[in-house]
Order: C-alpha cells, then sequence, then structure tokens
C-alpha cells in the first residue's frame, strides 16, 4: 500500500506546478466561438452576427441550394461554399465597426442583394 501511495502523491504535487509552467505570461488561450451561416437565395441567416474584438471566431458557411460565398472586403475575409457543401475560416477581429459582407459567387436574379452584417464590438 505505501508504494502506491508515494507515486500518487508525488503526482499530485508535480501537476499543479507543471501547469503553472506552462502559463508563465499569464495568458489564456481561447477557444474560438463558432457561427454558422446558412446561405440560401438570396439571404443568409443569421442576417446578422455580433462579434467581439480580440475573440477569436470560426465562421462556417454552410450553402443549402446553389454555390455561394461570402466576402468582407474591410476583414479581408472571404468564403466560397459549393452547392450543398460548407467551408469555414477562422479569424480574430481586430477592429470594431459594422462590416457589410456580400455574396461572392453569382447565386441568380437576386444575388446583388445578398448581404450579412458583421457588428464587431470593443
Amino acid at each position: 500500500m505505501r508504494r502506491r501511495f508515494i507515486p500518487v502523491f508525488i503526482l499530485f504535487l508535480v501537476l499543479p506546478c507543471f501547469g503553472r509552467l506552462v502559463q508563465v505570461d499569464g495568458s489564456s488561450v481561447r477557444t474560438p466561438h463558432r457561427v454558422q451561416i446558412m446561405a440560401q437565395r438570396y439571404s443568409f441567416q443569421p442576417a446578422s452576427v455580433t462579434l467581439k474584438v480580440g475573440e477569436p471566431v470560426v465562421l462556417v458557411l454552410q450553402s443549402q441550394d446553389v454555390a455561394h460565398g461570402l466576402h468582407f472586403q474591410g476583414l479581408d475575409l472571404d468564403l466560397k461554399a459549393p452547392k450543398g457543401r460548407s467551408t469555414q475560416a477562422t479569424f480574430t477581429p481586430t477592429k470594431a465597426g459594422v462590416f457589410v459582407g456580400h455574396c461572392s459567387v453569382f447565386c441568380g436574379a437576386g444575388h446583388g442583394g445578398m448581404t450579412l452584417t458583421l457588428n464587431v464590438e470593443p
């Protein structure tokens, strides 16, 4: 019994110290927030998304009917989803503002009005 107690005891002493060594600078790793966007002639759902500066996000664009794209000029962000499939991009907003993304793959007569608004808060 005594032999098992010592290694387990040492393990509980060493693990907390190792955790402190890994985070020497005090920063924490953030898990990206996942945002699902459905694209269907001639709209994105949701039509508006709110994000925060400095918080990583994974945008998942899923096309339900034909190929669609989503392009944000001010954020240097461009996604293209083939018909019936999805694609994703991970990014971290670096500036606050309202950014309007447009469908970047011609999808029919209403293509020009197909937009998604990203509200990036400080």
